[in-house]
């Protein structure tokens, strides 16, 4: 190689491993300076990106296999393996603290709590709850029934008790297992949330944190023998990056608060001090997979209250 060629071969290496370097930084720009938000921030004061762009930040938001869906109960299959999840150490009282993250409010918890069963292939353990909700009480759910979304849905996030963190259980296909509970207003207050409904007022701008009294999260759900019918799923987290490793089971019984208890979620507020509301995705596409359940009684409860219907019709005609 004469000096000009190797010259020109070192000029050629420069040049790459510059427009490299100045695409990398191109990229790591836009990654981190875009902020991804709910619907309910987009506007013309407020430009960060919407579900619809969240996979512009991050691609895994624009996969296959998304969260959260509608919930089609004449669609679903029934499974007769999915039996009822064992929960352990879930009666246990605990002390931790709930943050307002910009976003959400977030319980982090210890992993003590663990469950297994309803063919999850590992135990799992409880590393966080959060919520997603409407405003003032109204629809706010992400996953629906038929079409119907609640007022709120928390859930108790778990991974396999192998990893250490979220992040590292994301690297796992089924790494991560989240719980879904669906909440629907009733008229007096459920006093078993007023640990957290308490702490609220505490944590009202993003950043702040309070510590909560003594709870369990048994205290948080319904009964377990409430809990034998569930829909199941293979979906991804719904805030991005949208990573497709959740195992999902989101549980038909609904738990009840009062119109009270689901406002005071919206008194808290987004970074730009408007409030917190509207913090769900909006349903994702099904693409071919398969939602199952875990007992036949959906579609033999619907059947009974179509005969029902038919029947109260057809005696009141014959009145």
């Amino acid at each position: 190689m004469t000096w000009l060629e190797f010259s020109g071969h070192n000029i050629t290496r420069r040049m790459y491993a510059f427009y490299s370097a100045l695409l990398l930084a191109s990229l790591l720009r836009v990654t981190v300076g875009a902020k991804w938000c709910y619907e309910s921030q987009v506007s013309c004061d407020h430009k960060c990106k919407g579900p619809n762009e969240w996979a512009d930040i991050a691609p895994t938001c624009g996969g296959t296999s998304q969260s959260p869906i509608n919930l089609v109960t004449k669609k679903i299959t029934f499974k007769k393996s999915l039996t009822a999840l064992e929960f352990y150490s879930y009666q246990e009282t605990f002390h931790s603290v709930i943050t307002n993250n910009g976003h959400t409010a977030k319980v982090n918890l210890s992993g003590a709590a663990q469950i297994n069963g309803g063919e999850l292939e590992s135990n799992y353990k409880a590393m966080e709850i959060h919520f997603h909700w409407g405003k003032n009480g109204s629809p706010g759910s992400e996953h629906t029934i038929d079409g119907e979304q609640y007022p709120m849905e928390m859930h108790i996030v778990h991974i396999k008790e192998m990893y250490r963190s979220v992040e590292e259980a994301l690297t796992d296909p089924s790494g991560v297992a989240v719980l879904g509970f669906l909440f629907q207003e009733t008229g007096s207050s459920n006093k078993k949330y007023e640990s957290i409904i308490n702490a609220l007022a505490n944590i009202a701008h993003p950043g702040n944190s309070t510590t909560l009294q003594s709870l369990s999260l048994d205290l948080l759900i319904p009964s377990h023998s409430m809990l034998t019918s569930y829909f199941r799923y293979k979906g991804s987290l719904t805030t991005p990056g949208c990573t497709e490793s959740v195992i999902w089971t989101v549980f038909e019984d609904a738990i009840l608060l009062s119109k009270e208890q689901l406002s005071a979620f919206s008194a808290l507020q987004f970074e730009d001090g408007a409030p917190m509301v509207g913090t769900f995705r909006p349903v994702q596409p099904l693409n071919g997979r398969e939602v199952f359940y875990s007992r036949c009684n959906v579609v033999f409860v619907n059947t009974m209250l179509v005969v029902s219907a038919v029947l109260t019709t057809f005696m009141t005609l014959k009145a």
